[in-house]
C-alpha cells in the first residue's frame, strides 16, 4: 500500500506541475536509501522544500534551454498572476516572444490607466511540447495563455477578480441573446461548464468591465504574432469584436465567458 501511495502522489504532482512527481520520487527515494529514521511528515516537509527550491532556482534557466521563460512572479509588475498558484505549479510558461509581447501590452494597458494591470491564468508547463497542461487542451506548446477579464467595484476600475482560482465565475448571456452553453450541453458536451466546480471561492459584488475588456482584446488581436484569440460567442457580440482573430473554441473545450484564450503563430 505505501508503494501505492507514492505511485498516485508522483502522477499527481507530474500531472499539476510537471516536475513535483520526480522531485517526490527523488526526495523519498533518498530517505528509502539512506535508510534514516524520519517522521513521513519531516519526509513531506523535505520534499515541499526541495520542490520550491528547484521551482525557483533551478526549473527557469533549464526551461530557457528549451525555449521557455517564464512570466513575472509579482503582482508589481503590470503583467502579474492571478495567484501564486499558477506559479506555484509551474504553469507560467511561455516562448520568450510572446512574453515580450505580453510585457508590452500590460505596459500600454497600464498607461492608459494606472489602476489596471494584465492578470494571467494558466499558461504552459516548462518542458516538452505536447506534454498536456490538465485539463487544457491545448496549453502544451509555449503558445497559449489564458487571461482575466476585467470587472469593476462600486463603478471604480481596478483588478478584483470574481473567483478565487480565476475560473469558472461566467459573464453569463442575455435571456434575449444566443446561449452556447445550454446549445453545448445539449448536444452532450457534458464538460462545457464543468470549471463552475473550480472557482476556491467566488464573489458576487463586482461588474463586468466590458470597455476595458474590449480594449485589452483589441490590442491583442492588433498585435502580428497573435494567431487566434477565444471568448464565448454573446461577449464578442458584446464587445462588438469583428476581427476574425477572435474565435470561438467549440463544444469540446469548456466556456470561455470567463477569461480569454490568447495564442500567437508558431
Amino acid at each position: 500500500m505505501k508503494e501505492l501511495g507514492h505511485i498516485i502522489a508522483i502522477i499527481f504532482w507530474t500531472l499539476v506541475s510537471q516536475v513535483g512527481g520526480i522531485i517526490w520520487l527523488i526526495n523519498f527515494g533518498y530517505f528509502r536509501w539512506s535508510k534514516r529514521s524520519v517522521a513521513r511528515a519531516r519526509q513531506f516537509c523535505a520534499f515541499l522544500l526541495l520542490y520550491f527550491l528547484v521551482t525557483l532556482l533551478v526549473v527557469p534557466p533549464l526551461a530557457r534551454l528549451g525555449g521557455r521563460v517564464p512570466l513575472p512572479l509579482t503582482k508589481s509588475n503590470n503583467l502579474r498572476p492571478h495567484n501564486y498558484i499558477t506559479p506555484l505549479l509551474n504553469r507560467h510558461y511561455v516562448k520568450p516572444r510572446l512574453r515580450q509581447q505580453l510585457i508590452g501590452i500590460a505596459q500600454e494597458i497600464n498607461a492608459s490607466n494606472a489602476a489596471h494591470k494584465v492578470s494571467y491564468l494558466d499558461a504552459n508547463f516548462p518542458f516538452i511540447d505536447g506534454f498536456p497542461l490538465l485539463p487544457h487542451l491545448s496549453h502544451n506548446d509555449g503558445r497559449k495563455v489564458d487571461l482575466s477579464f476585467y470587472y469593476t467595484k462600486d463603478n471604480k476600475k481596478g483588478n478584483l477578480k470574481p473567483a478565487r482560482s480565476g475560473y469558472g465565475k461566467f459573464v453569463e448571456p442575455k435571456p434575449s441573446e444566443f446561449n452556447q452553453t445550454e446549445d453545448c450541453l445539449s448536444r452532450g458536451y457534458w464538460q462545457y461548464d464543468y470549471t463552475k466546480y473550480v472557482t476556491l471561492g467566488s464573489r458576487d459584488d463586482l461588474k463586468f468591465d466590458a470597455s476595458s475588456t474590449r480594449r485589452l482584446v483589441n490590442l491583442i488581436v492588433k498585435e502580428p504574432l497573435t494567431q487566434k484569440l477565444l471568448i464565448e460567442p454573446h461577449l464578442k457580440y458584446l464587445l462588438q469584436l469583428t476581427h476574425n482573430k477572435v474565435r470561438f473554441q467549440g463544444c469540446h473545450a469548456v466556456r470561455h465567458d470567463d477569461h480569454i484564450h490568447y495564442q500567437i503563430v508558431r
